[in-house]
């Protein structure tokens, strides 16, 4: 019997009917502003499309050069709800959207399975939303993939970096890491943060605070693996919620980083 993760949020954070859904990302996508190279790597957003839906397009958008052969994705978001240990597989066979079921890739789960910092928890995975909200963009620009889903909770850079490296593979291999910045700071403030965030991403300086970004530690984890591939990053979008549709009041920071290979394209 197949083991399937039903949507979350759906309906909360995007649209549960399918068609408007799909018409919502392409609109998003086909706003995005486009960049003339190959990424390996992407940091994207997680919040409900309202508010970082622009943000994440900028993202996907950039991979429109390299999307067609993309043929898996590893997929690494902060785990919010349940407490974790390490780095969680979900437990399960597929991931479900209003677009269509995205398969687990068996074949990485096994790579990295037998890792001390490795765990399966489905309850960690079932409400969790940093991970969900970035497929139906993927759908929507990929087409046919599979998916590595990893919910990062009590781990290290390092953790991350070493489960990164054993599912690197080449031009095949996306990897996403689900992240926002800042939380709830007045908008100058949140500005100034997330500012400072950006350029220790863009200067490969880890680690990454956690007051500075809800997905700190996949983040450093892949700005180590970025470090010994000898990727480039390249800032796409940041804005917060001030500048899409919030209170100026408390914002939460979102940034579209992608990271590429300049000596080969990606």
């Amino acid at each position: 019997m197949t083991a399937i993760r039903s949507p979350a949020v759906a309906g909360l954070f995007y649209p549960a009917d399918a068609r408007q859904l799909g018409e919502e990302v392409k609109h998003l996508l086909a706003a995005a502003r486009l960049h003339d190279f190959k990424p390996k790597a992407l940091i994207a957003p997680h919040a409900g499309y309202i508010y970082s839906g622009a943000i994440a397009a900028s993202a996907y958008a950039s991979l429109s050069s390299v999307a067609a052969a993309i043929r898996r994705v590893v997929l690494l978001g902060p785990a919010h709800r349940v407490a974790v240990h390490g780095l969680a597989l979900p437990g399960v066979d597929v991931f479900e959207t209003p677009l269509g079921n995205v398969k687990l890739d068996q074949e990485l789960v096994t790579a990295i399975a037998h890792l001390p910092q490795v765990t399966i928890s489905r309850e960690a995975h079932a409400l969790e939303h940093s991970l969900e909200v970035q497929l139906p963009f993927l759908q929507s620009v990929l087409g046919d993939f599979t998916l590595l889903p990893l919910a990062v909770g009590w781990a290290t850079g390092n953790d991350v970096a070493d489960v990164l490296e054993r599912l690197w593979g080449g031009e095949e291999t996306l990897i996403v890491i689900s992240s926002d910045l800042s939380h709830y700071l007045p908008y100058a403030a949140a500005q100034r943060m997330d500012n400072e965030t950006v350029q220790a991403i863009l200067q490969l300086r880890q680690p990454i605070a956690h007051d500075h970004a809800c997905g700190s530690v996949a983040v450093s984890g892949l700005i180590i693996a970025a470090q010994n591939h000898h990727l480039t990053p390249h800032l796409l979008d940041l804005r917060n919620s001030g500048d899409t549709a919030g209170s100026r009041d408390r914002v939460v920071g979102y940034a579209a980083i992608a990271f590429n290979d300049e000596e080969g394209g990606r």
